[in-house]
C-alpha cells in the first residue's frame, strides 16, 4: 500500500485528479476497451472534480470513452432533490464534460425493488469488466462509502441503515437539520470496492487523522472498513498534513523517505504510475542527498 502525503486540501486534490487523468490517459480507453472509473461523493473528492473539469476544459481530458459508477445514493431521495448524489455528480463534474448519460451509473434510490437494484448493480459492473480504478473518501470513523463501522469486508452493494454519526455529519448539507438526513442508503460493498484493479482514498483534515492512523498502523478491522485496503495489491492513500496528526513520526518519515528515494535515486522518470520501477539507472549514476 502506498501512502503518499501533501500539504493540504488543494494539494491533495490536484495530486489525485492529476494521478486520474494519466491513469486514463495511459489506458488510452476506446469505445471497445473503456476505462470504468468508481466514484465518491462528498466533500473529500469535491476538489479533485474541479481539477478533473480544467483538465477537460484544456483539452487534456476526455471522458467519451469512460464509464462510471457512483459508490451510494440516499433512499427516498427524490433524483432531482439538491442534496441527492445524482444532483451531486451532475451539478459537479458530468454536466461540465463530454460523457456519455449512458455511461453515467448512480444507484436508484427510489427503485421499488431496492435489493434488486442492488444485485443488477453488481451485475452492470461485471458486465463491463469490473472497475479500473475506484476513488474514495473516507468520514471520521474510517467508513467507506456507507459501510459504517462494523460492516462485512465481504460485503457488496446493499442497503445499508446510516450509523447516527454519519447522519449528524451529513446533517451540514441538510440546514444543519438532522431529521432532513435520510436514514438509509444504498452503497457498495467493501468487497465491491476491493474488486477494482485499483482503489485509491483520499484523506484530509485533522478530525479523519485517528482513522488514517487506524488503517495505517493497526490491522484489518471491520470496525474501520477502510482499512481492507491494507489488503489490496495496488491500494492508495493520499492525505494531507493535518490527516497524519495521529501518525508516529517514524511512520510518516517512512513513507515520505520512499518518495523521496523515487524522485532522487531512482529518478522520477524512472517510476511508473502506480509506484513501480520502470528502469534501474545503476548506482554510479544515482544522485541521492540527504
Amino acid at each position: 500500500m502506498r501512502l503518499v502525503i501533501r500539504k493540504d486540501f488543494e494539494a491533495v486534490s490536484y495530486h489525485v485528479a492529476k494521478y486520474v487523468k494519466e491513469r486514463i490517459k495511459e489506458f488510452n480507453p476506446t469505445a471497445a476497451k473503456p476505462f470504468v472509473l468508481g466514484l465518491p461523493t462528498g466533500s473529500s473528492p469535491i476538489g479533485v472534480y474541479r481539477n478533473l473539469v480544467k483538465f477537460h476544459q484544456a483539452g487534456e481530458l476526455s471522458f467519451q470513452h469512460v464509464i462510471t459508477f457512483n459508490m451510494d445514493e440516499y433512499v427516498g431521495l427524490p433524483r432531482d432533490h439538491p442534496e441527492s448524489y445524482h444532483s451531486f455528480m451532475w451539478s459537479n463534474v458530468f454536466k461540465h464534460v463530454d460523457i456519455l448519460p449512458e455511461n453515467v451509473h448512480i444507484l436508484d434510490g427510489n427503485a421499488t425493488d431496492l435489493d434488486l437494484e442492488c444485485q443488477r448493480y453488481e451485475e452492470k459492473i461485471a458486465a463491463v469488466g469490473g472497475i479500473e480504478l475506484f476513488l474514495g473518501g473516507i468520514g471520521p470513523d474510517g467508513h467507506i462509502a456507507f459501510n459504517e463501522p462494523g460492516s462485512s469486508l465481504n460485503s457488496r452493494t446493499r442497503v445499508k441503515t446510516l450509523a447516527y454519526d454519519t447522519i449528524v455529519a451529513n446533517a451540514r448539507f441538510f440546514d444543519n437539520d438532522i431529521t432532513k438526513v435520510p436514514n438509509l442508503a444504498l452503497t457498495v460493498g467493501v468487497a465491491t470496492v476491493m474488486d477494482a484493479r485499483e482503489v485509491c482514498i483520499i484523506i484530509t483534515g485533522a478530525h479523519k487523522a485517528l482513522a488514517l492512523a487506524k488503517c495505517i498502523e493497526e490491522g484489518v478491522n471491520h470496525m474501520w472498513t477502510v482499512s481492507a485496503i491494507q489488503l489490496h495489491p495496488r491500494g492508495m492513500i493520499v492525505c494531507d498534513e493535518d490527516a497524519t496528526l495521529e501518525l508516529h513520526v517514524k511512520t510518516v518519515n517512512y513513507f515520505k523517505s520512499i518518495e523521496k528515494v523515487h524522485e532522487q535515486l531512482i529518478g522520477s522518470d524512472n517510476v511508473g504510475l502506480q509506484g513501480g520501477v520502470r528502469s534501474w539507472r545503476g548506482g554510479a549514476e544515482s544522485t541521492y542527498h540527504q
